[in-house]
């Protein structure tokens, strides 16, 4: 029962940023190598002149990913450990939803770091300090939500809705239109995703 528990509780903790992982950013591998490096332009056009520059927006999308995959490894490595035992969560009294909770809080984590990273590169690019703002305030309002737990509904609730709205908030920000959503939803358009956008 604790590997299943285990298991279950990374996948839902992981499982959507290691997804957006494999179909956005593992198909460049190079690309990636000079984005944690920090002379993507640079080192790119020495290695291959024609292939234009990773854009901001993508450079936005890598570091929010990997911040937010980074975050949620440090906040659940021990979560997930204390998982395979010795003990049971819930035989004092405490609520047997614990690990469950706790992988969906991380899964919420990793997508608004994803989210704000988007938001917040578009605020400095542009000198618009209200997204900056809006990125810290929602983050404290997310952080402060844990403060309700054991309450898990309330919490969980109000974090995956700050979630959807800022996910549409970066959606918007990102370059992304209800038309071009829409032809993405009936398969008319193979060149959505944010990794084949050029470079601004």
């Amino acid at each position: 029962m604790t590997a299943a528990v285990f298991f279950g509780c990374a996948f839902i903790a992981f499982g959507p940023a290691l997804a957006l992982y494999i179909f956005t950013i593992a198909t460049d591998p190079l690309r990636i190598i000079f984005l944690i490096v920090g002379k993507a332009n640079d080192g790119l056009k020495t290695i291959n002149p024609d292939e234009p520059a990773p854009s901001m927006r993508l450079l936005a999308y890598v570091s929010g990913l990997g911040f937010g995959i980074m975050s949620g490894v440090f906040s659940f490595v021990n979560t997930l450990s204390d998982s395979l035992g010795p003990g049971t969560v819930g035989i004092h009294g405490d609520s047997p939803y614990f690990f469950l909770n706790s992988a969906f809080m991380t899964q919420v984590i990793i997508l608004l770091h994803m989210f704000w990273g988007i938001i917040f590169f578009d605020g400095c690019e542009k000198k618009n300090w209200y997204p900056l703002l809006a990125v810290i305030l929602t983050h404290l309002l997310v952080s402060a939500l844990t403060f309700l737990n054991p309450q898990y509904e309330v919490s969980l609730v109000s974090a995956y809705m700050i979630t959807v709205l800022t996910g549409i908030r970066a959606f918007f920000v990102a370059g992304g239109s209800r038309r071009s959503l829409k032809r993405y939803l009936l398969c008319q358009d193979k060149n959505f995703l944010l990794y084949s956008q050029r470079s601004r």
